[in-house]
């Protein structure tokens, strides 16, 4: 296949068609019980106290592994970690929740819409909300692009599972702008970097330290970076059903959500550990480029409600299915409100979002 074949455009209601041949549509594909697991919500009280002895969990959460260590928590895990998935784009998630093979995993909040939508039951279970831009648009080398009013006719990298999907939808719907004006070119965020280098793609939005090392590499030849003030507000934690009907797995998910978040407050407080464990160390930036990630990164806030967050999620998915993206949806079935404030109640109040 070539990479032109690889690179399809997407069209405002084809995207699920072209999406067969991708984890997501290979996921709805072989899931002939999608609909059991999605039906059998977790139920019951949270169960109390530690996990029973031999209690095991498979963990997707890259920075809280790395931060456990110098943080001084890792004695406080009250169950074995089996694995530790280095794993982080949506798709990839939910093709490991289907294949039992994650437990947990941390995500923004739209893979779980996308998850609902083809029938893979999964539940939110913790919430951090950012109330600052994390994306920025990266041009393709010798881009004239200057503004997200410069995208009309243009290509631009859409990955419809993941948080940057939906930043394309809403800053396209900021700048006045109508999916039809634009080339959505159906790709994972991983894709991204290839589709710019190469051209296939005029435009894609990346994150840290993504952006960094494109920008330092590929900024001589005329790439750049297009901010807007597009937020992706949620960073959550979410958990297969079966995985919170089990009692002993959900009493070791509800052990680990004050870890996770004790963790990130942790990062926030020790910048200079944190960027060379894990900005220099793991993700192979400069320790300059380190600390000026570090430096534009706000302060993380921990919802004690989740009002906020289902309303948002609730828009999300509005504007997913008014693309034709994913059927229209209710999304409050997504949050297990059992877990509600956990992590608010874990961290210092200077870190709580109680509006």
């Amino acid at each position: 296949m070539s990479l032109d074949d690889t690179y399809r455009t997407v069209g405002r209601r084809s995207f699920l068609a072209l999406t067969g041949a991708t984890a997501i549509g290979a996921l709805a594909a072989c899931s002939p019980q999608a609909e059991t697991v999605a039906s059998a919500e977790p139920t019951g009280r949270l169960p109390s106290g530690a996990p029973p002895p031999g209690t095991k969990l498979s963990i997707a959460v890259r920075t809280t592994q790395l931060q456990l260590g110098p943080a001084g928590l890792k004695e406080e895990l009250p169950f074995t970690v089996s694995d530790w998935p280095n794993l982080n784009a949506g798709p990839d998630i939910i093709q490991g929740f289907r294949a039992h093979s994650i437990d947990l995993a941390v995500n923004a909040g739209i893979p779980s819409i996308q998850a609902q939508a083809i029938g893979v039951g999964a539940k939110i279970v913790a919430v951090q909300v950012r109330n600052s831009p994390n994306y920025v648009f990266a041009t393709a080398p010798g881009s004239d692009i200057r503004s997200a009013a410069d995208f009309r006719g243009r290509k631009i990298g859409f990955s419809q599972g993941q948080a940057q999907g939906v930043v394309v939808l809403r800053a396209l719907k900021r700048a006045g702008l109508a999916n039809k004006d634009v080339e959505l070119v159906a790709l994972s965020s991983t894709q991204f970097l290839t589709a710019l280098q190469s051209g296939q793609v005029d435009v894609a939005p990346l994150g840290e330290p993504t952006l960094t090392k494109y920008l330092t590499r590929y900024g001589k030849d005329g790439a750049r970076g297009i901010k807007t003030d597009v937020v992706d507000l949620l960073t959550v934690l979410w958990a297969p059903d079966e995985v919170l009907r089990d009692k002993a797995k959900a009493a070791a998910v509800r052990s680990f959500v004050p870890l996770w978040a004790r963790g990130v407050t942790w990062a926030w407080e020790n910048t200079d550990t944190w960027i060379d464990t894990y900005y220099v160390k793991d993700q192979g930036v400069t320790r300059e480029d380190g600390k000026r990630i570090v430096a534009s990164l706000h302060q993380p806030r921990f919802p004690v409600s989740w009002d906020k967050a289902i309303a948002w999620e609730q828009e999300t998915a509005d504007l997913m299915a008014e693309g034709g993206f994913v059927p229209e949806q209710d999304v409050a079935g997504l949050f297990d409100r059992r877990f509600e404030g956990l992590a608010a109640r874990a961290v210092p109040a200077r870190y709580r979002e109680t509006s």
